[in-house]
């Protein structure tokens, strides 16, 4: 969510985690293996100025090559609320639903009509919504509520699935104005990460702060290694960089930053989104959005116990796409996609 390059970009690092990193452990090394199932990648953005949801199909199972979908025209296009969506993440279905479901989900803005300023403070509550059971038809968005009526605003929502719980984790980023202050007008708190939990992206649990730190904190995005061991990142606001934290305990569990209390991956980048080579085992790409330059930039690594990323082949990966997200994709979805659209 671009609001940082209205901040000044001192690297004042968050106070979210102190602790050192722990070894990975074997099961979670084994869980990212390559997928065979997966022949190619599916993107979606959105495209600066242009508050609508694009879709980018990779060329064949790159994952770092990709092409616009119908002729470089949005696919979806809010009606209701602001009639802008940004931040889109792209959800696979799981549990009783995998590869039955998915859903794509989005911040309520259109900064085109109003202010930073007031995004903030008197901001969209509620989260655009679609959903498809073949990645082609997604229908009418919905605009659900998520948050109470003390934060200004919800921002870059994403969700991933919780094996412990059996539901989604839908996470975004708010802050809070006092009880007493219904207008908003005074001093809120910094940005911290909420979250709620789902089963059907209809209902929500209530909402309940998930990280927290002395500096504003948006834009997470959560990558799951194992069945108990996790990888997020998080835009320091504040200081406009991106950290990675990990836990082999679980979402709720211990999280340690590679490289230390005051290590981050990149400045002057937010939006953050990492997902998982689908051929070559333990590769993870991660894309930064440079919110003052082209866009999203791909980065690759290895070993998640490390704060090392380099800078990957953007030969081929286009240029001037925003804050979203990817996932990968067997062969039937991506034959659809690319008859559809391509």
């Amino acid at each position: 969510m671009k609001f940082s390059h209205l901040l000044p970009t001192i690297l004042v690092a968050s106070a979210v985690v102190l602790a050192l990193p722990t070894e990975t452990t074997e099961s979670a090394e084994i869980a990212q293996r390559a997928d065979s199932s997966l022949v190619g990648y599916l993107g979606i953005f959105f495209l600066g100025n242009a508050p609508n949801i694009y879709f980018y199909l990779s060329n064949g199972n790159n994952a770092l090559s990709f092409k616009g979908l119908n002729k470089g025209q949005p696919i979806l296009k809010p009606s209701s609320g602001t009639g802008g969506v940004r931040d889109p993440s792209i959800i696979s279905g799981a549990g009783a639903e995998a590869g039955k479901k998915w859903y794509i989900i989005g911040t309520n803005l259109d900064i085109g009509k109003t202010t930073w300023d007031k995004a903030q403070r008197k901001g969209s509550l509620s989260i655009y919504i679609w959903e498809s059971t073949d990645m082609i038809n997604w229908g009418a968005e919905r605009l659900v509520k998520v948050e109470n009526d003390n934060a200004g605003m919800v921002w870059a929502p994403d969700a991933i699935w919780d094996p412990s719980k059996g539901m989604y984790l839908v996470h975004w980023a708010s802050k809070f104005y006092s009880a007493s202050d219904s207008g908003h007008t005074g001093n809120p708190g910094p940005d911290q990460i909420r979250y709620a939990y789902t089963s059907d992206f209809k209902t929500f649990t209530t909402p309940q702060t998930f990280i927290s730190a002395s500096s504003s904190i948006i834009d997470l995005s959560i990558l799951q290694l194992g069945d108990n061991s996790f990888a997020r990142f998080i835009k320091n606001e504040s200081a406009t960089n991106v950290y990675m934290e990990r836990s082999d305990t679980g979402l709720f569990g211990t999280w340690t930053r590679p490289g230390g209390a005051t290590s981050y991956i990149r400045s002057g980048v937010e939006g953050p989104y990492a997902y998982m080579d689908n051929q070559v085992q333990g590769r993870v790409i991660l894309l930064l959005d440079y919110f003052g330059g082209d866009g999203y930039r791909p980065f690759t690594s290895t070993n998640l116990n490390a704060n090392s990323w380099t800078d990957a082949d953007r030969s081929s990966f286009p240029s001037n796409l925003r804050h979203g997200s990817v996932v990968g994709i067997p062969q039937d979805k991506y034959n659809a996609l690319n008859t559809k659209w391509g």
